[in-house]
């Protein structure tokens, strides 16, 4: 084996070894307040029911499984996800409490009895801001200038949604959420800036999504690109052959000029270096030929690269992927990552904005993120 492929073998026991250590902690601590509130709650069944938690959502993608019972494991799995980090920032604070208020002189049981609740209040707290968040999106504004020609045109009204995933937790009630907000900004452009879908296409197909989706209507059109977990998902081709039924062309290292007022270009998410054989083309040799007195938006999925696309002539690159670390304290992380993680950053004459995403990965909850559509406001003082 190689040095590359060793390192990767250790490096993955060591993170499962600590994943399963890490569920030992939260499960020891859940046993020791159910024995001291609940006796003879069955040890069996708390155990049990926290390995499916664990390992729900990768066992729910297993094909063998009947697929009710792989959607209900990956749904319980996600809301874990969220579960499982937040007990893990709050449970060592908890016991050290614990500690403090025992060695302090009280009754041990009473105290367990009394940390356990405020953690688990505490926990639901976090959940039900969390959820709020993530299900009452908000608009967000951007007003950005471009020293172009847009056609003779003074102003465009582009609305970029990135992040739906849509699959079995996301779906047809947060499109619902979305259509209306859209309708009301009338937007001359529509991007949707990958990761429409949450991997697999089955729930999409299944709860016929697309007949939301294909609602999305503006006069220069209705654009996607791919994002990451399109390509987790393996059905790339499926995918873009019902976007382009409902009139929404999936650029893969592609461009457009709708009307030829602007140049809308997607690029091939950055999972394809790794995934598509094909690879993804660089953004200077994407743009070529396109004529440069107009406008070029370009769409990548990943906030990556920005020094290349303001040099090789990007007026205007949009973003998802981060969805701003989602919850807190993952945003610390995020803004370490990325030269922009979110929001908005001029470099040289190119904006660049990152949306924290319309959707959620894994459970529905949003701390220090917000579920967002952004509507920029482009005015174009090359205009006749």
């Amino acid at each position: 084996m190689r040095r590359g492929g060793l390192r990767a073998v250790v490096s993955f026991t060591l993170i499962i070894a600590a994943y399963l250590g890490l569920n030992f902690f939260i499960g020891w601590n859940a046993q020791t307040w159910l024995n001291s509130w609940l006796p003879g709650f069955p040890v069996w069944a708390l155990w049990t029911l926290l390995a499916l938690a664990a390992l729900g959502y990768l066992i729910g993608r297993f094909r063998f499984l009947p697929k009710p019972a792989g959607r209900g494991l990956k749904v319980f799995g996600a809301y874990y996800i969220g579960l499982f980090e937040y007990a893990v920032l709050v449970l060592p604070f908890a016991d050290l409490a614990v500690w403090l208020f025992w060695a302090g002189g009280s009754d041990y049981k009473n105290t367990v009895e009394t940390i356990g609740v405020i953690v688990s209040v505490l926990l639901l707290l976090l959940f039900a801001w969390g959820t709020w968040n993530a299900w009452t999106p908000i608009v967000r504004k951007y007003e950005l200038s471009v020293a172009k020609d847009a056609g003779g045109r003074r102003r465009l009204d582009i609305v970029l949604v990135s992040d739906l995933h849509l699959g079995n937790i996301v779906g047809n009630r947060h499109l619902d959420r979305l259509l209306p907000r859209v309708e009301q900004l009338k937007p001359d452009l529509i991007l949707l800036a990958g990761d429409v879908l949450d991997d697999v296409i089955e729930p999409f197909v299944r709860n016929r999504m697309s007949e939301r989706l294909g609602r999305l209507s503006a006069p220069l059109g209705v654009y996607a690109v791919l994002g990451n977990h399109e390509y987790y998902g393996r059905h790339i081709d499926e995918y873009v052959g019902r976007m382009a039924a409902l009139g929404i062309p999936v650029l893969r290292d592609e461009r457009s000029t709708p009307d030829g007022v602007i140049h809308v270009v997607g690029r091939k998410d950055k999972t394809a270096e790794s995934m598509d054989p094909e690879g993804r083309k660089p953004v200077a040799e994407l743009l070529q030929g396109l004529d440069p007195k107009l406008p070029i938006v370009l769409m990548d999925h990943q906030p990556y690269g920005y020094a290349a696309a303001a040099e090789a002539g990007v007026d205007i690159l949009v973003s998802g992927h981060t969805h701003r670390g989602q919850f807190a304290p993952n945003h610390w992380v995020t803004r370490r990552l990325f030269e922009l993680d979110w929001g908005y950053l001029r470099k040289g004459k190119m904006h660049a904005v990152v949306s924290s995403g319309f959707g959620t990965w894994g459970p529905p909850v949003r701390l220090a993120s917000r579920s967002e559509i952004v509507h920029l406001s482009v005015t174009f003082s090359g205009g006749a």
